[in-house]
């Protein structure tokens, strides 16, 4: 009873992995050996005592395929196709066509450091739901942008991993909130007959970011009393910009040689005070010795004509890549599954996981300029004892000072890293088993209670505003007759252009300390059957299901964080909590041998700060078998996502940000295009946020469409048609899009002289967001941006998912399986406010980085001892850096195989990256690292090696 019960878990397994089964057919030798397999055997159809759970429905089912598509990622897999960690095996399907958070991204690493996630369709990776064995983990406790609260699929363990099972699409009929562009499963290791041990060790081709994981599983079972125990401990090198020669200087920049501004002097306008080649040279040991007296064409300050002659300054090529190209870690992870079977038809039961994880991301050197006790963050002080102030080209007096640290001057590297220690739970006690209502079939039941939670301890240097100012300006001086507006020092440049000691550097600064948590607590019962009842077509299966619990979480940020305390930054706090009860049922009816409808609902209940709201959503399915080797399907659905707790509760702040100023750009040049306003009119400003109790659940309708076509049962293929809708998304405007609004709303037109109306939505929100200065030298500048998340976006995407699998034997005992999935979205739309127009997300002068093409394809040549794979992973063209074009499409290859060396020892050799590729080259791209590290990273060809023992 125990191992049928297990089978019939929430989620358990997928429809697919039979059908996978029927695919690549493994010899006995190539499954685990506790799986008796027979190697000439080709027939996988499943019988009634094969009863699983798809996800996407609770009902048990003997079918290889459902209304929806399905796609599981099986153990051997992740072998064969070469998957280092869980981020890698999810990067490679073909839906997960989204921009997401790296390492390089240094806004990323602020807010989430070391975080990954999925992000299914591209409508964001808070769309996508994340289970782990059916069931909710708690997000990254830190805010995703500083704005939303995503799961970090880098928490779950990779050599725990049975399968991982994608349904695509909408799907909240079943599972809820979050179910909106898809479901992702991560289904763990359940056999418990055997230990294994499994150890990997992984270099790269070019050197640096090694890596090592040990994993042991070990369990025993006795008449009534079974448990299963899972170890891992993995370590990853911190691998470092310097470390890879396309991104290790600024003379990489495909469209500059810009050096790092480390010790910079500016006038009110923005342009160069030349220190003097002498002062440069006196800094030359900083920065490992790479700091020279480097210029800027066009930042001159030579009057009358600066403006077409080099500004200087003390600067560094190589400080450019000063950052982490992947972070480094150490992790632990603990999993436990134990049972006891009370009798033949009861099972208590308890999962527990635990884990514990070290992160060190380098994300640059601190940055200090005065910061005005008003909060003004233009840098400008009044410094007339050091400027001649009668000088024509230098007459306001006002002057701008900016260091970025070196390494020489913090102590070293390791006082620059940010910090993070974490520590995520999952705990399930529950009972499980079957009764007999007398309505026909024996029905399953289980009722358990989760809890799971994610908490860190996160921090960071940064520089203290007072500490700082004193050091490198003085006292201020009270100065009756200054009439500038700034506050005035009496500062001695010479101050800016001397590298501090590590002493000096600690006694202005200090690290800045985070202790954010989330949780969820559910309880949730449920029953099915896989017979209700007897139709002359067949069984109608039933489920249903009951939930009630609360998720919540705390920044806990430092409280020095959220006053005017820290240069640059003034965050804000954030704290709260909602309530959810829920209740769903599901039914199968075989109205034909030939015709299988599926329907569900769902009624969702959910309060927070002042809101109380319900939300209903369906699926409906069919599946039409005209004949036995051929299926078309169908599903529709609706979904909704309960408002981000961190969109709802966020407390005011206010951070460092900048954009292009169009509006002035456009006043001094009407025919300036947007990309010669980035280069030549960018501003600092302040970015403003808050949250707002206000919002309302995120609402979507879902369809798919497809055939599944199997002519043998050593092939099949499907194509599938899928169309999602969201509507009344949370967003935060982009800057950039606001500041390109607002211009075009100032001015009455945009930038291809289309006419705007002022009283539109659009025009009224962005005028009344951007705040400019009134009066003094810097009037008209932008001083800051507000942004509140509201419920006003619609996301509408819709493509084709294609994919193929067979075998088939090529000489003696060698056999050939070959597979593929292709997905081509046809349209990616965003609709901002009603009334405006609509945004084409493949319009490169939109900006956005979605795929709209990717795919993989593979190749495994096996026998009974031996098997080798190579797999090609593609991703389509991307908009460039400069929204102006694209980029190239891009192939890379990885290559595995597998021996068996005795029945209990399976040894492992895989290439990542094969033809050891560098990212697709994109010759407008600007900022470092001068290529799109969201979809690409320069760490070259990888090698891993791994060895597994079984043993009883």
């Amino acid at each position: 009873m125990r191992r049928i019960s297990i089978a019939v878990a929430l989620a358990s397994t997928s429809l697919l992995a039979t059908a996978a089964a029927a695919q690549n057919v493994p010899a006995a030798s190539e499954a685990d050996p506790s799986e008796e397999a027979d190697e000439n055997s080709q027939d996988t159809t499943a019988t009634e005592s094969d009863t699983i759970t798809v996800v996407g429905s609770r009902i048990p089912r003997i079918e290889q395929e459902g209304p929806a598509p399905v796609v599981t990622i099986t153990s051997d897999d992740i072998l064969e196709q070469g998957y280092a960690d869980v981020p890698e095996i999810l990067a490679s399907l073909s839906q997960n066509n989204g921009e997401t958070q790296t390492a390089q991204d240094y806004g990323a690493n602020t807010f989430t450091p070391g975080a990954q996630q999925v992000d299914l369709r591209g409508l964001g990776p808070n769309h996508t739901l994340v289970l782990v064995n059916g069931r909710r983990i708690a997000n990254f406790p830190m805010p995703y942008g500083g704005n939303s609260n995503v799961a970090d699929i880098s928490s779950i363990p990779a050599g725990f991993i049975d399968s991982v099972e994608v349904l695509s699409g909408a799907a909240s009929a079943i599972y809820g909130s979050d179910a909106i562009s898809g479901v992702v499963n991560f289904k763990l290791n359940e056999e418990v007959e055997y230990t294994r041990i499994d150890a990997r060790v992984g270099l790269t081709g070019r050197g640096g970011g090694e890596s090592y994981r040990l994993s042991l599983t070990t369990g025993f079972e006795t008449d009534r009393f079974y448990t299963l125990i899972g170890a891992q401990y993995s370590h990853q090198e911190q691998l470092f910009g310097f470390e890879r020669d396309i991104q290790d200087s600024g003379l990489d920049n495909p469209t500059s040689d810009l050096a790092y501004r480390n010790f910079l002097r500016t006038d009110s306008d923005g342009y160069y005070i030349d220190p003097g080649q002498a002062t440069c040279d006196s800094l030359s040991f900083t920065n490992q010795g790479s700091t020279y007296y480097a210029s800027r064409e066009g930042y001159g300050f030579e009057y009358p004509s600066y403006a077409t002659t080099p500004g200087y300054f003390c600067g560094s090529q190589e400080a450019w890549g000063y950052g982490a190209i992947t972070s480094g870690w150490d992790q632990f992870n603990v999993y436990s599954s134990s049972g006891y079977e009370v009798s033949d038809s009861v099972d208590l039961f308890l999962d527990a996981q635990f884990g514990y994880v070290e992160r060190q991301v380098l994300n640059g050197f601190k940055t200090w300029y005065y910061q005005a006790p008003d909060g003004d963050e233009s840098g400008l002080f009044y410094n007339p004892d050091y400027i001649d102030v009668t000088n024509s080209y230098w007459d306001d007096g006002l002057d701008y000072w900016q260091r970025i640290f070196t390494p020489e001057e913090t102590g070293g590297f390791e006082n620059a890293m940010i910090k993070a220690r974490s520590y995520t739970f999952n705990i399930t006690p529950g009972i499980k088993g079957t009764f007999d209502p007398g309505l026909g079939e024996e029905w399953n039941y289980e009722v358990y209670y989760n809890h799971a939670e994610y908490r860190s301890r996160i921090s960071w240097p940064e520089i203290v505003i007072d500490a700082a100012n004193d050091f490198f300006l003085g006292q201020p001086v009270d100065d009756p007759t200054n009439t500038s507006g700034y506050q005035r020092f009496d500062a001695d440049p010479s101050r800016l252009f001397t590298a501090l000691t590590p002493a000096e550097y600690a006694s202005i600064s200090a690290d800045t300390v985070y202790n954010p948590k989330t949780w969820v607590n559910n309880f949730q019962a449920t029953v099915s059957t896989a017979e209700i009842f007897r139709l002359p077509a067949g069984p109608v299966g039933f489920a249903a299901v009951a939930e009630i619990g609360d998720a919540g979480y705390e920044i806990n940020p430092d409280p020095k964080a959220l006053t005017q305390y820290y240069v640059g930054i003034q965050d804000s706090d954030g704290e709260g909590k909602r309530d959810h009860w829920g209740v769903g049922a599901e039914v199968r009816v075989p109205v034909f041998d030939f015709l299988q409808l599926t329907g569900a609902g769902r009624y969702d209940r959910y309060k927070y700060a002042d809101n109380d709201f319900g939300q209903f959503t369906y699926n409906l399915g069919a599946e039409l078998r005209p004949t036995d080797t051929l299926l078309l399907r169908g599903a529709m659905g609706t979904g909704f996502r309960a408002p981000d707790l961190h969109y709802v509760y966020r407390g005011q702040g206010t951070v460092n940000s900048s954009g292009a100023d169009y509006y002035n750009c456009r006043l001094d040049d009407a025919s300036a295009s947007a990309n010669d306003c980035i280069y030549s009119d960018w501003s600092n400003f302040v970015g403003r946020r808050g949250g707002n109790p206000d919002l309302l659940p995120e609402t979507a309708e879902s369809i798919t469409a497809g055939i599944v076509w199997a002519p043998s049962s050593r092939w099949q293929f499907s194509a599938d048609y899928f169309r999602v809708e969201l509507n009344d998304e949370v967003l935060n405007l982009s800057t950039d899009l606001l500041l390109r609004d607002e211009a075009a709303c100032r001015l009455g037109t945009t930038f291809d002289g289309t006419s705007v109306d002022v009283n539109s939505p659009t025009c009224q929100d962005a005028l009344a967001r951007v705040e400019r200065y009134d009066s003094g030298p810097l009037a008209g500048d932008i001083r800051l941006i507000d942004v509140l998340p509201v419920n006003t976006a619609q996301q509408v995407t819709d493509g084709l998912d294609f994919s193929a699998d067979g075998w088939f034997t090529v000489a003696g005992d060698w056999d050939l399986s070959l597979g593929g999935s292709f997905t081509y979205v046809l349209n990616h739309t965003l609709l901002q406010y009603p009334g405006d127009p609509v945004i084409d997300k493949f319009d490169v002068s939109e900006g956005y980085g979605v795929a709209r093409e990717k795919g993989k394809a593979w190749a495994t040549l096996s026998t009974d001892e031996f098997k080798i794979s190579l797999t090609a992973l593609y991703t389509g063209e991307l908009t460039n850096w400069n929204w102006d074009g694209r980029i190239d499409s891009s192939v890379w290859y990885n290559l595995s195989t597998q021996y068996w060396a005795t029945e209990n020892i399976r040894l492992n050799f895989w290439i990542n990256n094969l033809l050891d590729s560098d990212p697709v080259k994109d010759p407008t791209h600007a900022s470092y690292p001068y290529y799109n590290s969201s979809w690409y990273n320069s760490v070259g060809r990888e090698f891993y090696f791994s060895a597994t023992f079984w043993f009883k």
